[in-house]
C-alpha cells in the first residue's frame, strides 16, 4: 500500500508499492519519480456515485469543500507533496480511528480513508462555522499546520482560530467569556474556546490565528485584534 512520511517536516513523500491510489490537495505535488497520473476529482472520495454526490453536495452547503486530485501509480513510485511550505503532520488510523479537521488544512490521505463532513461541537464560532471534515481509519493522512504543531491531551482549552485537528470520538464543547467591552471594541481578543475533556483525545493547535470571529463591536474590529479582523459577517 502507499506509504506517507515526512521530508524536512514541509514535505509528504509518498512511496507507490502495490497500486494504491490516493487523494490529494489539487495542485499539491511538487516532484515525483517513477510514473503517477493525477486527476481532478469531480465529486470527491466516495463508495458509490451516489455517495459521492452526497458528499460532495453536503461540502459545499457546510464550505468543507477541498478541491482534490486523485494520484495513480503505474507500477512502483515516489511522490513530493507540499503545500506554501506549511509544516506536514503524518497520522497513522487505525480502523475506526477518527481524525476531525478543518478541510483547508488537508494535504492528503491514502484511498482506504473514508472522507465526510460532520457537526462539530455546539456552535463553533470559527472560520468554518458549524462542521469539520473527518477522515476515518484505516490508513494514513497527512495534513497541514502553519508553524510546529503543538499537540495536547484533554483536558484542554484551545482558541478556535489556531485549532487544526483532534484524533478522538468525543465533541468539544463551545464556551464564551463576553462583557460589555466585546460591544465597544475593548476586549482582550480572547472571548471563544473550545474546551476538551476526554483524557484520550489528542488536540493539534499552531502558533498561527485564522481570521475568523463574529463582528459585534461598535467600532467595526468586533473585540478582536485587527490581524483578525473578520469580514464573514459583514
Amino acid at each position: 500500500m502507499a506509504h506517507f512520511e515526512t521530508v524536512n517536516e514541509l514535505t509528504l513523500k509518498v512511496t507507490f508499492n502495490n497500486g494504491e491510489r490516493i487523494h490529494s490537495k489539487a495542485g499539491a505535488m511538487i516532484g515525483f519519480q517513477g510514473n503517477l497520473n493525477f486527476d481532478k476529482e469531480l465529486l470527491g472520495p466516495g463508495r458509490t456515485a451516489g455517495n459521492a454526490f452526497v458528499n460532495q453536495l453536503t461540502r459545499r452547503l457546510t464550505g468543507e469543500n477541498l478541491p482534490l486530485m486523485l494520484v495513480t501509480p503505474q507500477g512502483k513510485a515516489i511522490g513530493y507533496f507540499a503545500n506554501l511550505a506549511q509544516h506536514v503532520v503524518v497520522l497513522d488510523l487505525q480502523p475506526g480511528e477518527r481524525v476531525s479537521v478543518e478541510s483547508e488544512n488537508i494535504l492528503a490521505f491514502t484511498e482506504s480513508c473514508q472522507y465526510s463532513v460532520r457537526i462539530m461541537g455546539a456552535g463553533i464560532i470559527s472560520q468554518k462555522g458549524l462542521f469539520t471534515s473527518t477522515i476515518t481509519g484505516p490508513g494514513q493522512c497527512a495534513l497541514l499546520c502553519d508553524g510546529n504543531p503543538i499537540a495536547m491531551n484533554g483536558p484542554c482549552t484551545v482558541d478556535p482560530d489556531a485549532f487544526v485537528f483532534y484524533v478522538g470520538m468525543e465533541d468539544p464543547q463551545f464556551r464564551t467569556q463576553m462583557s460589555w467591552k466585546n460591544f465597544i471594541g475593548q476586549a482582550s481578543g480572547e472571548s471563544y474556546f473550545l474546551d476538551f475533556h476526554d483524557p484520550q483525545t489528542i488536540v493539534v493547535i499552531q502558533p498561527s490565528e485564522r481570521t475568523s470571529g463574529i463582528d459585534i463591536g461598535i467600532d467595526g474590529h468586533g473585540g478582536r485584534p485587527t490581524r483578525q479582523d473578520n469580514r464573514l459577517f459583514r
